[in-house]
């Protein structure tokens, strides 16, 4: 596994495993599965009710606590630093664990100076190791940067060939925060994984659509976490350390930028209404 120092000096794996929309049992199994195969970030979030699940898996798979690194979110229902505070114990609970590794703003909506500063205090506590915000658009990301005590370690957004971030990243890097993508096979829209550029790029390596499209995102230092539900898809999805892309690979990629999002915008004021309107 290769990592990526975070600018308060926590070392972060490049690749880690995602488990949105992955419930019950079957996120305990996955879990498992993944850190057996040599995950060692495990991405979850309050909002996907999961929590709980991930932390057995933890429990019981024999690598040690320190060997691991464990992401979770606070959702928009949790915002202000009340609900957040609170909030942020019962996801420790869950996850049976001491400390967790990474905790993110999950969306840019409600309170959330309020939530930043009860993730501030966690993490001078020390049981918070960093902190960062996910789905921050570069002005929202820039508003917060100038104005918190603790610089976001790291922004998750949705990032994959279809919609690069560049603009995005380049803001992320000037404030020094790490990019992060949610949705690195675009969840299999426009045709993901039969794209032909992917593919003879593939070839050439002798890898697949998917493994080629996570090697672009490291590669233009994005941190992915790609989710599957099948161990021998877990295993291709980690395997992409032994290959790099060359300039006429990466330029070629670049090419398939539609510097939009495929799934939503949160520009729109419907999404917003959708997104205020979740509950946890």
């Amino acid at each position: 596994m290769e990592y990526v120092t975070l600018n308060n000096g926590i070392k972060m794996p490049v690749l880690g495993y995602g488990v949105y929309q992955v419930k019950g049992e079957e996120c305990e199994r996955c879990v498992l599965d993944a850190i057996s195969v040599g995950y060692r970030a495990i991405d979850t979030a309050q909002s996907y009710g999961n929590e709980q699940e991930v932390g057995n898996a933890i429990t019981k798979c024999g690598i040690s606590r320190e060997e691991l690194f464990l992401t979770t979110k606070v959702w928009i229902s949790n915002g202000g630093y009340e609900k957040a505070k609170a909030s942020l114990h019962e996801s420790l609970r869950k996850l049976q664990v001491e400390y967790i590794d990474l905790v993110l703003i999950h969306q840019p909506f409600n309170d959330y100076y309020g939530t930043y500063r009860a993730m501030e205090e966690a993490y001078k506590e020390g049981w918070l190791r960093a902190i960062g915000v996910s789905n921050f658009y570069p002005d929202r990301l820039v508003d917060l940067c100038s104005f918190a005590e603790v610089v976001p370690a790291v922004n998750q957004v949705e990032t994959h060939v279809f919609c690069q971030q560049q603009g995005a990243h380049e803001y992320m890097v000037k404030y020094g925060v790490q990019h992060e993508s949610w949705g690195p096979f675009a969840e299999g829209r426009k045709d993901f994984f039969t794209n032909p550029v992917l593919n003879d790029i593939g070839k050439k390596h002798g890898k697949s659509a998917a493994q080629t499209a996570l090697r672009f995102l490291i590669q233009n230092d994005v941190v992915v976490i790609p989710k599957s539900t099948h161990k021998e898809r877990m295993i291709q999805n980690i395997d992409v350390f032994d290959f790099a892309l060359d300039e006429q690979d990466m330029a070629a990629i670049r090419e398939l930028d539609e510097k939009e999002s495929l799934f939503f915008s949160h520009y729109d004021p419907a999404t917003v209404e959708m997104m205020a309107g979740l509950h946890r």
